[in-house]
């Protein structure tokens, strides 16, 4: 599908700088008149014009910064002004990456964390609390789902699942219903939820609404227009783009975002500046990047789809989907990722992925090689039959994470390997 423009593809941008920073480029100085991928590249750095400007973003290596006096301790203190102090609180490199995901996402503010579960854990956790309780879609990564599965209930909070077509989702709600967590398209089976109707029923509710937006990344949605309190990502994926770092980012209002903070900082899921250097690096070449996984991605669709050894494709670009006619509507492309399901099941699957030689066999996705996994042994691991049927995946599952590599090498090794 060819990267399209909706109502979403620009969004209002109100981004906010972080200490001690340059002027940069937010919605004062016309970025919100800019396209995406000028935003990815220009959004949230310093305007470097002059004599021996750097054009790449310094790393400030440091674990620490200096005061010029304990006056100025005791205001950073008592919140007067916003000095950093030390890299766990804040740093200048990660709060480039933060403007720049922001300006992506046409939020206020976003944190990035050391990784996506730190992302999503700490932005869940600025939430909810104990006796609280959780709607979220029972399809979702399985990293979030023993989140909400092994970790919450220790906590007090109550977790209760709806299919990614909302339907009952009336009857889970409670007088503790505090939020609405989504992952659309989900996590490995490509299902989509309609972004719109989960913001308004939310709204409608009083819950404060949260959504996973990493297999769609900012290049092909913004949940933020359509309504959505925060954002979450595991910048890892799509956003950094090179299988070289651990990343996440929780994106929303200065308010909440504010709140996420102060769990990153306390439970200690900060990003080093080293691998924000690297995010930053990576947005830079973001939508580029999905242009091409997408191409590639609905051409291995479409070969998949036709195979005999071939049971059912999941991916949104095909008009077999079931969420077809909603990605069109609420997404600009219809993604990177897509998953099949074997004849033959968990034997079939096995031998499939032993036998592949340009896809490479490992977790993760979003990077520029195309990556093959099964969801049983990796993402879906100790999980029951029935979660795992709630979750749309079966033994024969095969999720695939399209890279850069040419189509046409890309299909010729999946013809060998499914020979």
């Amino acid at each position: 599908m060819d990267m399209k423009t909706t109502k979403q593809s620009k969004p209002a941008t109100q981004t906010k700088s972080g200490p001690q920073s340059d002027r940069h480029l937010q919605a004062g100085n016309g970025l919100s008149k800019l396209g995406p991928q000028t935003r990815a590249i220009h959004g949230g750095e310093a305007l470097r014009h002059g004599v021996n400007g750097p054009v790449a973003t310094e790393i400030i290596r440091t674990s620490t910064f200096t005061f010029s006096s304990t006056e100025e301790m005791k205001e950073w203190a008592e919140g007067k002004n916003k000095a950093y102090i030390y890299t766990r609180y804040g740093n200048p490199t990660l709060s480039v990456a933060e403007r720049k995901i922001a300006a992506l996402e046409g939020a206020e503010a976003a944190v990035v964390a050391a990784s996506g579960m730190a992302a999503i854990s700490s932005s869940l956790l600025a939430v909810l609390k104990s006796g609280d309780e959780l709607i979220s879609t029972a399809q979702l990564y399985g990293g979030t789902y023993r989140l909400m599965r092994d970790v919450f209930p220790n906590m007090g909070i109550t977790v209760h699942h709806v299919q990614p077509d909302l339907c009952g989702i009336e009857k889970l709600v409670s007088a503790r219903t505090r939020a609405l967590y989504v992952e659309t398209p989900t996590n490995p089976t490509l299902r989509l939820v309609d972004i719109e109707k989960a913001a308004a029923f939310a709204k409608k509710h009083k819950l404060i609404s949260l959504i996973d937006n990493t297999f769609a990344t900012p290049v092909l949605q913004n949940p933020i227009a359509l309504g959505y309190d925060i954002v979450v990502h595991s910048a890892t994926k799509g956003l950094a783009g090179h299988s070289d770092i651990l990343a996440g980012v929780s994106v929303g209002s200065a308010e909440w975002m504010d709140k996420v903070r102060h769990l990153i900082i306390n439970l200690g899921g900060s990003m080093d500046p080293g691998a924000a250097f690297l995010l930053i690096r990576g947005v830079k070449t973001l939508g580029v990047r999905v242009q091409r996984q997408c191409e590639n991605a609905m051409a291995v669709a479409t070969f998949l789809e036709k195979h005999p050894k071939v049971e059912h494709v999941h991916y949104p670009g095909l008009k077999s989907h079931l969420d077809h006619e909603l990605a069109k509507k609420q997404m600009r492309g219809f993604g990177s990722m897509l998953a099949f399901d074997m004849k033959g099941g968990l034997p079939a699957a096995r031998r499939f992925c032993d036998r592949v030689r340009l896809f490479l066999m490992a977790a993760s996705l979003g990077g520029v090689e195309s990556l093959v996994i099964l969801p049983i042994y990796s993402s879906h691991y100790n999980m029951s039959d029935e979660e795992l049927k709630r979750a749309g995946v079966s033994p024969g599952t095969v999720r695939v994470s399209m890279g850069l590599e040419d189509k046409e090498d890309l299909i010729e090794d999946l013809k060998q390997a499914l020979e």
